[in-house]
């Protein structure tokens, strides 16, 4: 089963050292599971205008229709997610992810932005019909040292406690019907 995890951002750290953790996490309850991490800031991307697409966005369109399931890293920007990972998403075909599981990361400067995963980021994801875990994890800056390194206990509890979830939905949807009933 392919896991693809998602740094939905170009600038900082923070998102994929969680996601490097989870990656520890996955890898402890299920060693089988096939773990990518996609840095969007490896890639060039272009906005979605209609012009064609190129190389690397591709790829990336490639590597969420090729996957079994998601977990997604978000920042929160200026009380929203960036505007790089809502573009990608607009990208996606739409029956591309659906019925797929997925979860959901996020840092944010202040306590307050943990809505934007649940208000902002989530409705996209039910909109691609992905089986969304009912966890989520929102980190704050306080949680990391100046290295990036997390160094808050109940930061890696919480991410144990998704990666846990996450590989429960992963081995429940594994016989799940990606088609849709409505096909004639």
């Amino acid at each position: 089963m392919k896991i693809l995890l998602v740094d939905g951002t170009i600038f900082g750290r923070k998102t994929g050292v969680l996601l490097e953790q989870v990656q520890q996490y996955i890898e402890a309850f299920n060693p089988s599971l096939e773990l990518e991490i996609l840095y969007f800031s490896k890639l060039k991307h272009q906005i979605l205008d209609g012009s064609p697409l190129n190389d690397d966005m591709k790829m990336m369109i490639q590597k969420f229709e090729e996957a079994d399931a998601y977990i997604f890293a978000s920042p929160i920007f200026q009380a929203s997610i960036p505007g790089v990972l809502k573009n990608a998403f607009d990208m996606i075909p739409p029956k591309a992810m659906r019925y797929k599981p997925a979860a959901i990361i996020g840092n944010g400067g202040t306590y307050q932005h943990h809505l934007v995963l649940e208000n902002q980021l989530r409705p996209i994801l039910d909109y691609f019909r992905c089986l969304v875990t009912p966890n989520y994890v929102y980190t704050h800056a306080d949680h990391f040292d100046k290295d990036n390194k997390i160094i808050d206990e109940d930061v890696h509890n919480r991410l144990r406690e998704l990666a846990r979830v996450f590989v429960q939905y992963c081995e429940m949807t594994k016989t799940l019907s990606k088609q849709p009933v409505d096909i004639q």
